[in-house]
């Protein structure tokens, strides 16, 4: 029976990949339209809306969102999570409700579809060049300007030691709050890790829970270690409070 079950885990994995690429190449031209100026974002937005609402019910998956927070439509943001899933990318563009621009890793860009959309609609940093974290960050400050929020998962990638909470933070999201005088967002996924971690031997359907916490403010803040530090800090104790691995 066992391995009927872990036969069946891979087979539900596999459907995963297809319910995320074959949304993708039925809207891909409309996707193609919506992602060759940056003032269509918010097209592209809604149609990544419906692409994650088909994913994860296709799967099985019932988001629940709690929000703590009021987010204002017009403001701009910057949303921070724990990333313990790839699941997590669809649960943040369901939960939110104003328009964002993820800045991820430069090596999702190779996966085929998804990468391409990816590469028009995302900012790509990698982490290990120092001119790709600047140009990232410059990018984000003209998608900022202009009114568009930002999400960053600030551990820099999932931990590897799977029972930890919560990786140690990088800057960015933070130079960049301050810089800009936006509220963080810390949010939770409590779920993620349970029923969708990385790997092909776990996971199951079920719900999958999202906790917007109410907002970090750095109106008035100077850009230094110190209160950078006290925004990792604060921002970290926000989302581990969700978390009971």
């Amino acid at each position: 029976m066992k391995w009927i079950k872990k036969l069946l885990i891979v087979v539900w994995r596999i459907w995963f990949y297809l319910l995320v690429i074959t949304p993708l190449v039925v809207l891909l031209p409309f996707l193609l339209i919506t992602t060759s100026k940056e003032k269509w974002y918010p097209g592209t937005f809604f149609i990544g809306k419906i692409w994650a609402v088909l994913v994860l019910y296709g799967m099985g998956f019932f988001p629940k969102a709690t929000y703590r927070a009021k987010l204002d439509k017009r403001k701009s943001y910057m949303l921070t999570a724990n990333h313990t899933s790839m699941i997590d990318i669809m649960m943040m563009i369901y939960i939110s409700k104003t328009p964002f621009v993820f800045i991820g890793k430069r090596e999702l860009a190779k996966l085929p579809v998804f990468g391409l959309i990816y590469r028009r609609s995302c900012i790509l940093v990698d982490r290990g060049n120092a001119k790709s974290r600047k140009d990232a960050f410059l990018q984000a400050q003209r998608r900022l300007k202009n009114g568009v929020s930002i999400c960053i998962f600030p551990e820099g990638g999932v931990p590897d030691n799977i029972s930890k909470k919560l990786d140690e933070f990088k800057d960015g999201a933070f130079r960049l709050s301050i810089e800009h005088q936006i509220p963080i967002v810390p949010i939770s996924f409590p779920d993620s890790k349970k029923r969708f971690r990385y790997g092909f031997d776990s996971g199951s359907p079920g719900v999958l829970r999202a906790v917007v916490h109410p907002l970090i403010h750095t109106k008035g803040l100077e850009l230094n270690l110190p209160n950078r530090k006290l925004l990792k800090q604060k921002t970290a104790e926000a989302i581990a409070s969700e978390l009971y691995w």
